[in-house]
């Protein structure tokens, strides 16, 4: 009896986390191509835009205005001015206010010894929210401080619609407010792609890093599910809170095309989606026809291609 009551308990839990996984925002079970294709992006996706890089070209859009929020996508522009730091190299000690935060952490320590290089793979490998508040306060000395680094820089870029709260992408009390658009979003990974070792960090499905002072290992499993499930995919970065929803912006890369999709609030399935978009738009860049957003007018903003080699 109490070997069936054993055996009735483990089958029970297995049971429970298979269905807690199945719900996750991050779980994903690869479509067959029938299973792909009738999904249907424009009702699963409050807002997306895609782009052939290679043509400088939008091919699909939707609400790409819309001022949404955008979860951890936020790490893409926390990253990008840590890489643009100039201090990739240098040891950071992890302050109590970055370890304060949830869900998603790395799990560090206050007053671990982390390489800057190192946070910022933590944040856009994993999305750890201790990694990127610890970039935070060492770039600009308070989370508050960074933000105003990150609008001067959003700026730059040339996101007129977006602001920024926090480094992780946090958009309720104390950080209401913080904001951004699909094109917005583009825009800034645009600029972020024209940066070699922010292509490299985020083409990663895992990374593992040492704390510099007791050589604690961490070894971190990218959330980032097209990279091991469609091979044409190199990236970039996913998001989820309960008021952005589902997000996500992917690239990827075949037949030398080159593609960025910024989707937000997506159903359940927006890796199925990715991929039946990023489909679609190699199969119609192969028709060379001119592309036009929903509201007619034609796409001719020049492809951004900046960042350049570190400072």
């Amino acid at each position: 009896m109490r070997q069936s009551l054993t055996v009735f308990v483990i089958s029970f839990f297995f049971l429970v986390a298979g269905l807690l996984f199945a719900a996750s925002p991050f779980s994903y079970a690869k479509p067959s191509p029938a299973e792909r294709d009738s999904l249907n992006f424009e009702q699963e996706i409050n807002s997306y835009i895609l782009k052939d890089m290679s043509a400088s070209k939008v091919l699909m859009s939707k609400n790409s205005k819309k001022r949404i929020q955008p979860a951890s996508l936020t790490k893409i522009l926390t990253a990008i001015i840590a890489i643009e730091s100039g201090k990739l190299g240098n040891v950071v000690t992890i302050p109590e206010e970055a370890t304060n935060v949830e869900p998603t952490k790395a799990g560090f320590d206050p007053g671990e010894k982390i390489r800057l290089v190192d946070l910022v793979k933590a944040s856009m490998v994993r999305s750890s929210n201790d990694a990127a508040f610890a970039i935070a306060y060492y770039l600009g000395g308070s989370v508050k401080g960074f933000a105003g680094i990150m609008n001067r820089k959003a700026k730059e870029i040339g996101m007129k619609h977006s602001h920024f709260t926090n480094p992780a992408g946090y958009d309720r009390d104390v950080y209401a407010g913080h904001y951004s658009t699909a094109d917005d979003l583009l825009l800034l990974t645009e600029y972020a792609i024209g940066n070699e070792i922010f292509n490299r960090v985020v083409a990663l499905d895992s990374v593992s890093f040492y704390e510099q002072e007791t050589k604690k290992k961490y070894f971190l499993k990218s959330s980032n599910k097209l990279l091991e499930n469609y091979p044409y995919a190199v990236g970039i970065k996913t998001g989820y809170t309960l008021r952005a929803g589902r997000c996500l912006i992917a690239r990827a890369k075949r037949d030398k095309k080159d593609m960025v999709l910024v989707m937000l609030k997506a159903g359940k399935k927006r890796w199925e989606l990715a991929e039946r978009m990023f489909e679609q738009a190699f199969a119609e860049s192969q028709k060379k026809k001119v592309s036009y957003r929903q509201d007619g007018s034609e796409d001719v903003r020049p492809l951004i291609l900046k960042g350049g080699a570190l400072q």
